[in-house]
């Protein structure tokens, strides 16, 4: 099988896992408004500062996030790249109905 994407298999596992969690997908989704303090995530989700971390440091690892240090806070936002390169490969993706082309014995 060919591999057409920028972004390859391992790394698409990792962002999956990642985004297989809701807390860490509505965080997503409030990074989809522009950079954010953590202070700030940390107020609109009502989590402790070691979840965040743990969660931040998750999509960090998956290379869906950015993170800035300024002082003693952290600024999040989100990495275009990889959201692009991972929306490019499920864009590739096609379904088919080819039934009865089975080749197996």
């Amino acid at each position: 099988m060919k591999w057409r994407c920028a972004i390859n298999p391992i790394d698409i596992s990792l962002i999956c896992k990642s985004l297989g969690d809701s807390t860490r997908l509505q965080i997503l989704q409030l990074l989809s408004e522009g950079e954010k303090c953590a202070c700030n995530i940390l107020e609109a989700f009502h989590i402790t500062q070691p979840t965040l971390s743990y969660h931040m440091k998750n999509l960090a690892e998956s290379a869906l996030v950015n993170v800035r240090k300024e002082g003693k806070w952290s600024y999040y936002s989100i990495n275009c790249e990889t959201l692009n390169a991972f929306k490019s490969f499920f864009g590739e993706l096609t379904c088919t109905y080819n039934r009865g082309n089975c080749t197996c014995d």
